[in-house]
């Protein structure tokens, strides 16, 4: 079966759209994506004392970004799905890594320490990854919609302390809490929404990028940053694979072991819309075979962050709807957001520029962004028919992960293999609908009919 054909497409998947029409959709894509691309270095650079690699790791991931974004598109050697995915720095990993993190961390561990750990696990996990995608259609067997709704509503739940954090001043921050500090948070979620109720699409697709600039000028005007600290270096952000080292621990891996099956089955759900989105088949062979060659790139492209000491990539989903506004879906336009993407990844100067945004501006974008990661979730699960079967799952679930996140020292008189395991909410909640759904018989329960 094909996909419905859509009148709105001006360029399908391999036309070449003359260079200014390829340019300004490339654009739109990267203003749809940049921000999620950094954002989640910024957060781990942060939490985990990075501040002065933070500029470096950034570059990586732009530069990671754009190579995982050409591999889509040209599809070399097979490798890549051959369509306009825009590749990125993946939020659904955030929980494991920083647990990891910590774990270097409070044993003493230098930052040296800590990313190798980090970027050796990524590393090896994602070879799990380009493993997984050449069972894809028997692993969505296991990993149900149920399953990665709750996953991904357990991100989504679990990261928003970290922008309620970030919003308030930081963590240890003199001044946490103060009003000025809420007042520039606020603000930025404000304009974020203002936007995002706009008629112009390209505006809500620039929502983020747009709020986080509101604050900046607002924190300059305030006098809560001066222009000095913008400062950009000219350092040229040479790659160096492994440049912190390599190790690996195996109780720390399991959590991040466990999120790369989830992203898996998810990135599966995003070439899918993105088939439909650009009028290609949605069954058949040659569907199956896009989509193992889509998640294989994935998994590639994972390998080749963790290698320039970066984190794990995945397909964005919103850059589907830039496909649908702009109506041009060649993979050609991947081509020259993987080359903006490399071009701004070697310069170390972004990550400077980046590092210097208040915390309470980058706190107020990243609890809508979190936020809208729960929604994602809650969209997935809402496609569910609920019985009591499903109800259970999803009630343990998540009263076991987003217990973890509420009082993370609940295993603390276990032993540290049983710790490191159950670090991760997101990780726990995806590792007990897993186990449930596998053990409680699907013929439990009937359909249970709310009342409103």
């Amino acid at each position: 079966m094909t996909a419905p054909l859509s009148s709105e497409l001006i360029y399908r998947l391999d036309d070449k759209p003359p260079v200014p029409e390829a340019s300004f959709a490339a654009l739109q894509h990267l203003l749809a994506s940049f921000v999620g691309v950094v954002t989640p270095t910024l957060i781990i650079g942060n939490i985990l004392g990075l501040q002065e690699e933070v500029p470096y790791l950034i570059s990586m991931a732009l530069l990671a970004s754009g190579i995982g974004t050409f591999i889509q598109a040209y599809r070399p050697l097979g490798i890549g799905a051959g369509m306009l995915c825009i590749q990125g720095t993946s939020f659904a990993f955030l929980g494991a890594i920083l647990s990891a993190g910590f774990m270097v961390k409070d044993r003493g561990g230098s930052s040296a320490d800590i990313l190798a750990l980090i970027t050796g696990m990524c590393f090896v996990g994602a070879f799990i990854q380009i493993g997984l995608s050449q069972i894809i259609p028997y692993l969505r067997r296991i990993v149900t919609p149920l399953v990665t709704g709750i996953v991904i509503t357990s991100i989504g739940i679990s990261l928003i302390k970290v922008g309620m954090t970030d919003l308030a001043g930081g963590a240890n921050a003199e001044d946490f809490g103060a009003p000025i500090n809420l007042g520039l948070g606020f603000f930025v979620i404000i304009v974020i929404v203002a936007l995002n109720a706009s008629s112009n699409n390209w505006v809500r697709l620039s929502s983020v990028i747009l709020g986080l600039l509101a604050g900046l000028v607002a924190a300059l005007v305030l006098g809560e940053l001066a222009l000095q600290d913008l400062g950009m270096s000219a350092e040229i952000a040479v790659p160096q694979p492994f440049k912190y080292g390599f190790s690996f621990e195996l109780a720390a891996f399991i959590p991040l072991a466990v999120i790369y099956i989830i992203s898996s089955v998810e990135t599966t759900g995003d070439l899918t819309a993105n088939c439909v989105i650009s009028n290609q088949p949605i069954e058949g062979e040659g569907y199956i075979r896009r989509i193992r060659n889509g998640v294989l790139g994935d998994g590639v492209n994972s390998l080749i962050a963790a290698v320039l000491n970066s984190f794990p990539n995945t397909t964005f989903s919103q850059n589907t709807g830039v496909i649908q506004l702009t109506g041009i879906a060649s993979r050609y336009v991947g081509m020259y957001v993987a080359g903006i993407l490399v071009v701004l990844g070697l310069f170390q100067g972004v990550g400077d520029f980046l590092l210097s945004i208040p915390k309470p501006v980058l706190g107020g974008a990243t609890l809508v962004m979190f936020g809208t990661v729960a929604v994602a979730g809650i969209k997935i699960l809402a496609t569910e028919e609920l019985d009591r079967r499903k109800v259970i799952i999803i009630a343990v679930s998540f009263g076991l992960g987003l217990g973890l996140a509420l009082v993370p020292e609940v295993f603390a008189q276990t032993p540290l293999l049983f710790q490191n395991i159950f670090s991760s909410a997101a990780a726990t909640a995806g590792l007990t609908a897993i186990t449930l759904s596998l053990i409680i018989p699907e013929n439990v329960g009937a359909v249970i009919e709310v009342e409103v």
